[in-house]
């Protein structure tokens, strides 16, 4: 079969240098990559690296290889066509149809799903004329990833970094599966907020009341929504993963912070998914000093406390009727039983239930669940990969709100 065919761009930002460690992911996955810099481009990083790296000829110009018609084959005979970096530059003749170098040409002539992964400073990112054009291009059924906060050139600091090329490779893939040529991606102008990983109350400064939550479930929510269109909130509880690209992360430690930033999103969300495995109870009471070990003395008991409904208060106090809150409920016996009761009780829209324990869902790649919805069917998703279960989530999702 032949591979699939990716049109890598790269413009002219100093974070050019990093699109060789995303072409070399593409490449290794075994896809079929063409690379198109810009001239600028090629002051940061040289035609012989992209080819060695790629396998193919490097051209910049349209009146390179005139005879095979470049600017309007590569463009026909693309699946996706991504550009990492995305100058400002680059992104102001997207929008404006700017055709003056070979990948502006190709940007006119593709047919595939087109990926931008915007690098500058954050003063140059926040410019009207930036997020006007931004816009535009997300009008049109283009997905700009979201820029990442850190370190930029020189001393600055701010919003404008390249997101991580593992993460732009993740939303290329997932991009890629779905096919969505022509279309506005589904979740495209919606914000989604969504919590991942696992809380943790506080003992003493050394120990905490926990839980086995990994967070892999909730960062696969928030990569397929990325890749779906969203503007993406991830409240993150002591997940140690990468950032997805696209996605602002938040975060947090114990229920009540994450209860504070879920609130604080979800205000002008128009769907929020409660994925993080949030403790029930806390200690009433947090020591200052590590409690020691005594010996012939048996510890205090712990006394407990209940930590706040953080998703009874969300389906109870909506900012808006047509949000979407959607539960997740991990249980180790009577499942669907224990699931439907949830559902009733806390309010939510759809809940999200899983069997754990026994290897299962906490910890792994893999995840397997029911999808109630409240006054609709039941949605059995088998086991297998995590995004296929957060794809099938936004599915439900996005078709509840462009009914709303």
């Amino acid at each position: 079969m032949d591979k699939p065919k990716i049109v890598l761009g790269v413009s002219g930002g100093i974070a050019a240098y990093k699109a060789c460690e995303l072409l070399r992911r593409l490449t290794e996955s075994g896809h079929d990559v063409r690379v198109l810099p810009t001239s600028n481009a090629l002051r940061f990083v040289g035609a012989a690296t992209w080819a060695a790296l790629s396998g193919h000829p490097v051209d910049t110009e349209v009146f390179e290889s005139v005879h095979e018609v470049p600017h309007v084959r590569i463009g026909q005979q693309a699946d996706l066509l991504v550009i990492a970096p995305a100058t400002a530059d680059l992104l102001a003749k997207a929008a404006h149809g700017r055709a003056d170098d070979l990948l502006t040409n190709t940007l006119l002539t593709v047919r595939a799903p087109v990926i931008f992964a915007p690098a500058m400073h954050t003063e140059m990112w926040e410019h009207p004329a930036t997020q006007e054009n931004v816009a535009t291009l997300r009008r049109r059924g283009a997905v700009v990833i979201e820029p990442a906060s850190g370190r930029l050139t020189g001393a600055d600091t701010g919003k404008g970094r390249l997101p991580d090329p593992a993460e732009i490779f993740e939303v290329c893939r997932r991009v890629l599966a779905r096919g969505t040529a022509g279309a506005v991606p589904d979740l495209a102008g919606r914000h989604v907020v969504i919590s991942a990983g696992g809380t943790r109350e506080p003992l003493d400064p050394v120990r905490y009341l926990g839980n086995r939550s990994s967070g892999k479930q909730g960062y696969a929510l928030a990569r397929t929504a990325v890749a779906r269109g969203a503007r993406v909130t991830l409240v993150a509880a002591n997940a140690a993963l990468p950032d997805p690209a696209g996605a602002e992360v938040v975060p947090v430690g114990t229920a009540r912070e994450l209860r504070e930033a879920v609130l604080k999103a979800a205000a002008n969300a128009d769907a929020v998914v409660m994925a993080a495995a949030v403790a029930d109870f806390r200690p009433s009471r947090e020591v200052d000093s590590k409690i020691k070990k005594r010996d012939g003395v048996e510890p205090e008991p712990i006394a407990l406390v209940r930590n706040p409904d953080i998703l009874a208060e969300l389906s109870a106090h909506r900012p808006a009727p047509a949000q979407i809150v959607v539960g997740f409920a991990a249980e180790t016996d009577d499942v669907l039983a224990n699931g439907r009761a949830k559902l009733a009780r806390k309010g939510c829209d759809l809940l999200v239930v899983n069997q754990v324990g026994g290897g299962r869902a906490f910890g792994t790649e893999e995840n397997e669940a029911v999808i109630l919805e409240s006054g609709g069917p039941e949605t059995p998703v088998p086991h297998g990969p995590k995004e296929t279960l957060a794809d099938r989530i936004w599915d439900i999702v996005a078709g509840r709100l462009s009914t709303a």
